[in-house]
């Protein structure tokens, strides 16, 4: 299972630099193409909890950073 994000930052916020980097101390990595990170869960039995809990991780170290984030989870 991954989830993917994809970022969109403002000019009022945070620096995109330093989203990226308490991105991936969350356990995301960056990518090119359709989304801008994706997150490998470690397991295929992922169930909804686990990635509200997840979103829920990404919202608590991006607070304050004026960014809007999407999330997209698929097997």
């Amino acid at each position: 299972m991954r989830t993917y994000l994809t970022l969109f930052v403002s000019s009022d916020g945070g620096k995109a630099s330093t989203v990226a980097e308490k991105l991936v101390a969350v356990g995301f990595r960056p990518v090119l193409g359709s989304h801008d990170f994706v997150y490998d869960w470690p397991t295929k039995a992922v169930t909804p909890q686990a990635v509200i809990e997840l979103i829920d991780r990404v919202q608590g170290v991006l607070k304050g950073s004026n960014v809007t984030l999407h999330f997209m989870t698929e097997q």
